[in-house]
Formats: C-alpha cells, structure tokens, sequence
C-alpha cells in the first residue's frame, strides 16, 4: 500500500511505502532567512511530516542536504547536530548545488522507517 501526504498537483511532500516514510526536498518558507533560520525551518517540516506519516526523527534512515554555497557547511551543520538524534544519525550526504530559487539557501530529503 502506498499513502500520500500534502498531495499537491507536481507532488507529494511525504509518500509511506513499503514501511518506508519518503520525504520530498524541503525548502524553507522564509527565503530571507539566514543559513540557520532556514536551516531550522526545513528541519522543523521533515519533523512535522514524520510525525504525521507516524515516524520520527529517531528512526530517520537517510538525509540529504543541498547547499548552493558549501560555505554554508558549518552553519547549517550547527543546526543540523542541534537537531538530529544523537543516539541514532542517519546516513547522510551533504552536496553543493544550484536550488530553484536564488534566495534559498539549504534543502533536505529524508527517508525514515515508521
């Protein structure tokens, strides 16, 4: 069985299969923010729609992080280590790239079990 979550007309933002909760990239609503207010903005969406697929960020498989300026790396690692589980990080990648909107400055997909 597949379910959807925020099912909009390109996407969903979450889809749970297979046991598996799939979150689509997140990006922060505050385009002006900083590095870390939007950082703590995606982070706060992967945790809502966790929550909401019935996981959470303890049982986060994968993360991956976009950054169009790998300057970005410790600032948004700050919040990042802040935020995460300690006693159970996920894999995790962390790469440099061009995101749709020149004000944003960090996106994040995730895979969690539920």
């Amino acid at each position: 069985m597949i379910t959807r979550f925020q099912v909009g007309p390109r996407m969903s933002q979450a889809v749970v299969c297979h046991g598996m909760v799939h979150i689509a990239g997140q990006v922060a609503d505050n385009r002006t923010g900083s590095i870390r207010e939007q950082t703590r903005d995606v982070l706060a969406k992967i945790d809502a729609l966790l929550e909401e697929a019935g996981s959470d960020k303890s049982k986060l498989v994968a993360v991956n992080v976009f950054l169009p300026h790998i300057t970005d790396f410790d600032a948004m690692n700050e919040v990042y280590d802040a935020w995460i589980d300690p006693a159970n990080p996920p894999a995790r990648a962390c790469t440099e790239a061009r995101l749709a909107d020149p004000d944003l400055r960090v996106e994040m997909t995730a895979l969690a079990a539920l």
